[in-house]
């Protein structure tokens, strides 16, 4: 996986992405990052990027012709035309099923925004998916691409010390991840569940996935619906939200 990011602050973005696991990730070679300055494909004398929004209104507006112009260094470094994700509220709510499908690209190009946002019709020449990752206005588009890059690149072939570690978690199956537990066995008084020391993987597993099964009908509700479940786990899912119907009457 490349990715490229054009942005107005690359050191931003680069001093997030080249810690933790994406940063050993990107030194064993498993991907690469490289954040394009927009600002250095400007034809302002004084080096702006942005200028005010025609028909008045608050703020700047960023230019066609740099964005264009860092797009198409990226275009011809690569070869062809590439996945670009403009970050934007406006977007489709970013999650684990576009993160999956994003993961599937050799390349991709997120555009970062700033100001009150960039000249529309240079989103229209090379923008190819319109992404959010809430309900809310940021500053610009780096810590939305940063997310994404993340969430994108831990489903990448060896980025993750644990290979069950991206499969079996939170989203899998549509469902919240189980509660964890580690040593020691006793803490502040509480204790570990029974069944987590008892070795017997099935009961485990089982006890697992009602867990996730409960915490999502608490915590996420609306995905419940969607949730793959086994014809047992239904059972288990209509009796619990049977018993918890009673309790809350």
């Amino acid at each position: 996986m490349n990715y490229y990011i054009l942005t107005l602050f690359p050191d931003m973005v680069m001093d997030g992405l080249n810690t933790s696991i994406i940063g050993r990730a990107k030194e064993k070679g498993l991907l690469s990052i490289e954040a394009v300055n927009i600002r250095d494909f400007t034809e302002n004398k004084h080096n702006r990027v942005d200028d005010y929004p025609y028909g008045g209104g608050a703020g700047m507006v960023m230019q066609a012709q740099p964005v264009y112009d860092a797009y198409r260094h990226v275009e011809e470094k690569i070869g062809k035309k590439p996945r670009v994700i403009y970050m934007t509220p406006q977007g489709k709510t970013f999650n684990q099923s576009m993160a999956e499908e994003f993961a599937k690209e050799e390349e991709l190009v997120f555009l970062c925004g700033h100001y009150e946002g960039i000249d529309e019709r240079v989103l229209e020449e090379v923008v190819t998916d319109y992404v959010s990752i809430g309900d809310y206005v940021l500053t610009g588009g780096e810590l939305p691409a940063m997310v994404m890059i993340d969430a994108i690149s831990r489903l990448l072939e060896d980025v993750l010390h644990n290979d069950t570690s991206a499969e079996f978690e939170t989203f899998h199956d549509n469902l919240l991840e189980y509660p964890q537990y580690s040593r020691p066995e006793t803490w502040n008084g509480k204790k570990v569940p029974e069944v987590l020391l008892s070795g017997h993987h099935a009961n485990i597993e089982k006890w697992r996935r009602e867990q996730s099964i409960m915490r999502t009908v608490e915590w996420r509700p609306d995905l419940i619906e969607n949730a793959v479940l086994s014809k047992k786990e239904k059972q288990f899912l209509d009796k619990y939200l049977e018993e918890r119907k009673k309790d809350l009457h």
